[in-house]
């Protein structure tokens, strides 16, 4: 019988899905632009854009950003985009690792996502209300090279069922001084202030995915579980992708910062790089993909942004990440004004 954790993971999905078909990102991508350099001196052959996460090194600056596991269908969608990060060299994270806590019969679905792709960078998943001891053990589950620790305070208290009590600080400090790999802590698509970035540091982190707004949205997906949907005032919680990327550079020489949250091509992939992020997930575009092409055509399509955030390096004469974040971009009046309000100029 299906359990009730178990059913929630395939209703994010689905409820994912419907929401990704019906309503268009706003990141605030859109809001920045590239100022063109036209005397090109440098060729694609020439573009070097690996970076690392934590210390793990990453042959892409772009990777397939936690979705699925925790039940059979998403087992299933965790083969495939094992598959398709073994064949593009990508990294990957895997969904939230607690369902298999508590169902050990379920570690099979993030299992194979080792057992497919023995040599790649995979990064395990755990909530931040779990102690240290847990999160060594979904590390141990996939062999896992990293760890997302996810702080997501308003889905769960959007989610019917979700915690309504929260220790965040004292777990991930445990987390941190427990196990094994490098951790990473990320939002779930709310974004992250400087003021929370601060306090992330204080406690020892060194690497956030800040995870805006303009993706998948947990407010809308967990809204929509609710029996009366009356939370609709909260669709708009949280800050951009883009504003948390601009809340992060005043400490981005002391944290790594990963961007993501509704990325949809490679010029949204270049633009965080060049704000100063030194990597980028993505979720939703890739998951849509899951369910409208198959394997090889999405292989082909991931190919086809490696050589389109190459090419927009190569116009922008940036051979490398660190020339890329040197490269002039312009905003819109609406960040700018954003910018001017948080003194973030």
């Amino acid at each position: 019988m299906t359990s009730q954790h178990e059913h929630r993971k395939d209703e994010h999905v689905s409820i994912a899905q419907h929401f990704f078909n019906t309503k268009k990102p706003t990141n605030d991508f859109a809001s920045v632009r590239f100022v063109p350099q036209q005397l090109a001196r440098t060729s694609i052959a020439a573009i070097d854009y690996q970076t690392q996460i934590g210390g793990v090194s990453l042959a892409h600056p772009f990777y397939i950003e936690a979705m699925t596991g925790g039940s059979e269908q998403t087992g299933r969608l965790n083969k495939r985009l094992a598959l398709i990060t073994r064949e593009t060299g990508l990294a990957m994270a895997v969904g939230s690792q607690s369902v298999a806590l508590k169902q050990p019969e379920l570690a099979a679905s993030f299992q194979v996502v080792r057992q497919q792709n023995p040599t790649g960078v995979i990064i395990a998943n755990i909530g931040a209300d779990h102690s240290g001891q847990e999160a060594q053990q979904v590390i141990d589950m996939i062999d896992a090279d990293l760890l997302e620790v996810h702080v997501n305070v308003a889905q769960e208290l959007i989610m019917p069922e979700g915690n309504r009590q929260f220790n965040f600080r004292e777990n991930i400090q445990d987390i941190l001084a427990t196990v094994s790999v490098p951790v990473i802590v990320k939002a779930v698509g709310f974004g992250m202030s400087q003021e929370t970035l601060l306090e992330l540091q204080d406690l020892g982190v060194q690497t956030v995915n800040i995870s805006g707004h303009g993706g998948t949205n947990f407010a809308q997906i967990e809204n929509f579980r609710r029996p009366h949907k009356e939370m609709t005032y909260l669709t708009d919680w949280g800050l951009s992708t883009v504003e948390s990327i601009l809340e992060s550079q005043p400490l981005q020489s002391q944290l790594a910062i990963i961007s993501s949250g509704g990325i949809q091509d490679p010029n949204q992939v270049a633009k965080a790089l060049a704000l100063g992020s030194s990597a980028v997930g993505v979720a939703g575009y890739f998951l849509n993909q899951l369910f409208h092409f198959t394997d090889e055509e999405i292989i082909t399509n991931i190919q086809e942004w490696q050589y389109g955030i190459k090419s927009i390096m190569a116009m922008l004469n940036a051979p490398t990440l660190a020339k890329l974040r040197q490269t002039p971009v312009i905003f819109d009046e609406k960040l700018q004004n954003y910018r001017q309000q948080r003194h973030l100029n």
